[in-house]
């Protein structure tokens, strides 16, 4: 392959002419492949299946029987094992149904209706309300705020976390209410928050008395090295700078056990978790702790959890590694038309284009069978102002699969570039 950037017009065109017979190719094998969403793959799911089969007894460690009524803040046993993962004490936990996004999405209802221990008055009462988006995130959170009226503010993504510069200015307005975060393999590049943007998250004085942290953990257990990445606790951090309701911390084991019948969890300081517990009375008497029951007698604790990521492990590193490799192989001799991200742990890769070319190129792979996230998905709105980013979620298609689809990726980063390449010629 040649550097596509120093190609004439005429070697461009010879290069389309080859690329377009082999996208022709992979159109005639009529292929059905989905890559859209980070989700399990069965073999995944498979190594959960124990876990309904080894409980017989629902009676909690202190006496309550799991099948009845109550205990809306979770079972103690179950609060004690959230509080391990999330590096809290078991009081700080409320263990919930089995999603943490509906809690989160409840959360920034209470604000907006009622506001928060710390609040002067309800969000919906306040004359501008805006939320911080790092970008690219995760779609299903800017999707949170910006239901309820937020105006989204994009705040660039470092290797070590959230531009802190520019989130430190922001805050200045007291109409920045709050801000997503995705600290450990962040969603979609996989980064870690590092220990001087914690502390600086936690200290920094914001305009807006109950601002707060949306400390979304879900990555927190997810490694894919040996190297089993750990990060400080963000309420530990922000009770030592006097903040102390300013995080709400939310973990589930959605991608541990089973996306759709796991466990959720969110946690804060004593005084959030009271708040909350007693305005979550009206809505839930309590959730489903059969469940909860048996995901502790199943994982244990933390390393027990630990013990179980690594058999995840096994099944996901060699689809990580296989895409970067492709990748490399299929797109580094073109030049500098591509960049991606080596996550340590998580569900994504991010993938860079020209600007330009992301659109393109996720079309181009539907009208070959390949279905990605949508080109913008990772941006506030939808839009990403570069229209280069695509998120590539590995982890669900088989390894086979997973080489088809890369290959055909690769092929159609090719076909956006060079198309762009003879536009600009």
């Amino acid at each position: 392959m040649n550097d596509y950037l120093s190609m004439s017009h005429e070697q461009l065109l010879e290069e389309q002419a080859k690329l377009a017979e082999l996208y022709a190719g992979y159109q005639a094998k009529n292929l059905k492949l989905d890559m859209s969403r980070g989700k399990p793959c069965v073999e995944q799911l498979d190594l959960s299946e124990e876990m309904y089969q080894m409980v017989d007894n629902y009676i909690g460690e202190n006496g309550v029987d799991a099948r009845n009524y109550g205990l809306l803040e979770g079972m103690p046993e179950a609060r004690r094992f959230f509080a391990e993962l999330l590096e809290v004490a078991p009081e700080e936990v409320i263990v919930c149904g089995n999603s943490s996004l509906s809690m989160m999405y409840y959360l920034i209802d209470l604000g907006w209706r009622k506001g928060f221990v710390d609040s002067l008055t309800p969000w919906r009462f306040c004359l501008s309300n805006k939320f911080l988006c790092p970008v690219p995130g995760y779609d299903r959170h800017f999707r949170v705020t910006e239901y309820f009226g937020f105006q989204l503010v994009s705040v660039p993504m470092n290797e070590d976390g959230p531009d802190m510069d520019m989130v430190e200015r922001l805050v200045k307005d007291e109409g920045v209410k709050g801000m997503w975060c995705v600290p450990k393999y962040s969603n979609p590049d996989g980064y870690v928050y590092s220990d001087e943007v914690i502390h600086r998250l936690a200290s920094m004085e914001t305009a807006a008395k109950d601002f707060k942290l949306i400390w979304d953990d879900a990555y927190c257990v997810h490694h894919l090295t040996d190297e089993e990445v750990s990060i400080p606790s963000i309420l530990a951090e922000c009770k030592e700078a006097g903040h102390p309701e300013r995080p709400l911390l939310f973990c589930s084991t959605s991608k541990i056990t089973y996306p759709g019948a796991g466990v959720a969890a969110v946690a804060g300081s004593e005084a959030n978790v009271h708040y909350i517990t007693e305005n979550m009375m009206p809505m839930v008497i309590s959730y489903d702790k059969m469940n909860q029951l048996r995901h502790v007698q199943f994982l244990k604790n933390k390393e027990g959890v630990l013990a179980h990521m690594r058999k995840h492990r096994k099944i996901l590193e060699p689809k990580f590694n296989l895409v970067k490799e492709t990748f490399k192989e299929e797109l580094n001799g073109c030049g500098k038309i591509a960049r991606w991200t080596d996550p340590k742990g998580g569900y994504f890769i991010s993938l860079y284009l020209r600007e330009g070319c992301a659109k393109r190129t996720v079309q181009l792979c539907k009208e070959a069978g390949v279905v990605l996230t949508g080109a913008g998905a990772a941006y506030p709105y939808g839009i990403d102002p570069r229209d280069s980013h695509l998120r590539i979620a590995p982890t669900f298609p088989s390894l086979e699969e997973l080489k088809t689809a890369a290959d055909l990726l690769c092929i159609c980063v090719r076909m956006a570039t060079v198309e762009q390449l003879l536009r600009e010629g």
